[in-house]
């Protein structure tokens, strides 16, 4: 089983709209069964709250749940049981290491490190643009899992 874990400031926003984007792209291919998709942060400030109600809403749109997803934080383990560790962006990289310690198996990345266009894909928390954030995170989701399945040879 592949294991991927998306990682934001407050796992409100970005990270989950990550995770379910995700879970949609790999179900929507059959694939469900071969990865397990989560997603986390690197501050306590949001622990047990719901996602936030533009994620929620952008990702309704698409017909895609986040029901029952609440804030979970990054914990060191987190590093051994998963394959992958996507920030969102540079200051999250920064915020994971200061939790995980180190990345011997390169392991962490931003999402959009995958994708042609690297870059930070920007907090909506802040900027108020769900759709934006949105098109930036399917573009890392699809990237990453093109990377994924031809690293691992499937299909």
């Amino acid at each position: 089983m592949i294991k991927v874990l998306f990682v934001c400031l407050g796992n409100i926003c970005r990270s989950p709209m990550a995770e379910f984007v995700m879970k949609d792209l790999v179900e929507k291919k059959d694939l469900a069964s071969e990865f397990y998709i989560a997603s986390a942060a690197t501050s306590s400030e949001e622990i047990g709250n719901p996602v936030h109600h533009g994620t929620r809403n952008k990702l309704k749109e698409l017909g895609i749940s986040t029901a029952g997803k609440c804030a979970v934080q990054l914990k060191k383990k987190d590093y051994e049981d998963y394959d992958y560790i996507l920030g969102m962006e540079q200051r999250n990289i920064a915020g994971i290491m200061r939790i995980i310690g180190s990345d011997p198996k390169r392991k962490i990345k931003r999402l959009l490190d995958y994708s042609s266009n690297p870059r930070d894909i920007a907090d909506p928390w802040y900027t108020g643009d769900f759709d934006v954030t949105y098109t930036d995170v399917k573009e890392g989701c699809e990237a990453l899992l093109d990377t994924i399945l031809k690293a691992e040879g499937i299909r």
